[in-house]
């Protein structure tokens, strides 16, 4: 995934968990992303959780398709197993696998363009399979490994860089996974550490499918004029074209404090992003209510975040499909392959 290793440091006084890692132990190799990159600090928010859960890397399997947010996994947890798919089959590769071995950690890194372009119907499936996985969508709007072309998360009437406008309307993967029976879904901002992280240790605890969709603000693509990726719908001023083969060093961007519904963060180029957090009442096990919610928000120009809706007492790939407790991956050959004689008995009954 990388080619650049982090030097192996380790300071004696570093905290430790309760399997005696500490947090570098949960890294991976140096970014190659761009210097202000909202991924990398979706990559630090996973460290942290991974840590805080005390989760060996060696039990864990990341997984990912093409793009910027692909690159992710290759940025944590050096010691856990991973699969690079093919653009858009990720999930497929994921249902895969954990059929094969239910008892590993699955998580699953992909991007906007990666699930709601040419793997919408990987994810779409594996929603309804209830995939027990961690699904993290990197959303920044564009397709920033291939300079900027628009995704399906794009606003209508949003321009790039170039100019040119949006006349599609965009998919919404929260809205989406509400509608397929999801059984865990929530939304957050990359630069919001301390919300990103107990959502994604949630998702980690949760059976069964956890997406989180996390706007991520691209910074060489889509820190411009006229685009109106939700999180950014005012402009306040002109910003000056950089060349595409050069990306400005930029500091990243995080929360303020606020104890406001709804705070307000200022992007890089001037625009900002209004994050509305749910109310203290909000019951994340209504799906109707969390639908409503999460487009009441939209219409308003708004980023629904938090846990939005969470079902306890949905039921995994597994269970679905009535699997033995042992994994695949355990059984041994004659159990796989009782002959020809077991065959024709199975084959029997549907006849």
């Amino acid at each position: 995934m990388t080619s650049i290793n982090k030097p192996p440091v380790r300071h004696p006084s570093d905290r430790r968990n309760a399997i005696g890692l500490t947090k570098a132990d949960y890294e991976g190799g140096m970014s190659t992303l761009c210097a202000g990159c909202g991924h990398d600090s979706v990559t630090a928010a996973l460290v942290q959780a991974f840590w805080e859960l005390d989760l060996p890397p060696h039990r864990a399997a990341k997984m990912s398709g093409i793009g910027c947010s692909s690159k992710t996994t290759g940025y944590f947890m050096r010691q856990s197993h991973g699969f690079n798919a093919v653009h858009g089959r990720m999930p497929s590769v994921t249902t895969g696998a954990n059929a094969a071995n239910g008892e590993l950690t699955y998580i699953g890194i992909s991007g906007d363009g990666d699930s709601l372009n040419i793997g919408l119907g990987q994810m779409v499936h594996a929603i309804r399979r209830n995939v027990n996985m961690l699904y993290v969508i990197e959303n920044n709007g564009v397709y920033g490994l291939t300079k900027g072309q628009f995704s399906a998360a794009a606003d209508l009437g949003s321009t790039s860089r170039k100019g040119e406008v949006n006349e599609q309307a965009p998919i919404d993967p929260v809205l989406l996974a509400l509608t397929l029976g999801a059984t865990f879904v929530a939304r957050s901002f990359s630069g919001d550490k301390a919300q990103l992280v107990p959502i994604l240790k949630a998702g980690l605890s949760h059976r069964g499918f956890a997406l989180i969709d996390v706007i991520s603000p691209c910074v060489s693509f889509n820190d411009h004029e006229g685009s109106t990726k939700s999180y950014a719908y005012v402009r306040g001023h002109e910003v000056e074209t950089v060349a595409t083969d050069f990306v400005p060093l930029r500091r990243e961007i995080t929360m303020p404090e606020s104890h406001e519904a709804v705070t307000t963060v200022q992007m890089h180029d001037g625009s900002r992003v209004r994050l509305h957090a749910t109310a203290p009442g909000y019951d994340p096990t209504d799906r109707e209510t969390a639908y409503r919610h999460a487009r009441a928000c939209l219409d308003r120009g708004e980023v629904a975040t938090g846990i939005l809706f969470i079902d306890k007492a949905g039921r995994d790939l597994h269970d679905m499909n009535r699997t033995v407790d042992t994994p695949l991956a355990h059984l041994p050959f004659d159990a796989l392959c009782p002959g020809k004689a077991a065959l024709d008995a199975l084959m029997a009954r549907y006849r």
